[in-house]
């Protein structure tokens, strides 16, 4: 599957981002999740910092799946960023990061976490997808191309 409607709300979708480094996108991205997440924003940028520190999410191509397990929360929440200019990330190739894929998990969502974090991985790995989403010209477009589903395109 990959609709990740599931995962990410509408406004939770964001284009055209600017961040100077890691700790100030964390910043936005925790702010985005905020919300729906009915967590503490800080908090939130706090649980990305400390999984970051354990090694980057970015994990090459200029993208970045940064997540986190949070305490209280009911479901996963997820924030999409597509960035104005690229952030050093540390990432595996050393190439600075545009796309961002934030997930907070709740803290007990062993599987579930893992399971979502696969998908979202193997969807960014999708060189032409990546492609699409960098070219998307609004949060709307983005949004459409990560709600729809493989098939449901194909059928297109």
């Amino acid at each position: 599957m990959n609709d990740f409607s599931d995962l990410l709300r509408h406004e939770t979708v964001l284009a055209g981002i600017t961040a100077a480094n890691k700790k100030s996108l964390f910043q936005t991205l925790a702010g985005a999740a905020s919300g729906p997440a009915g967590q503490d924003a800080k908090l939130l940028a706090d649980v990305l910092t400390e999984r970051e520190k354990l090694g980057s999410t970015g994990f090459g191509g200029g993208v970045a799946i940064p997540h986190g397990k949070v305490a209280g929360l009911d479901q996963i929440v997820g924030v999409f960023a597509r960035l104005a200019q690229p952030v050093d990330f540390q990432a595996v190739d050393d190439m600075p990061v545009d796309l961002v894929f934030a997930m907070f998990s709740p803290a007990d969502a062993g599987s579930a976490h893992l399971k979502a974090l696969a998908r979202v991985s193997r969807r960014l790995r999708d060189k032409g997808f990546v492609a699409k989403l960098r070219g998307a010209g609004s949060p709307d477009a983005i949004w459409a191309l990560l709600t729809q589903d493989e098939a449901r395109d194909a059928a297109a």
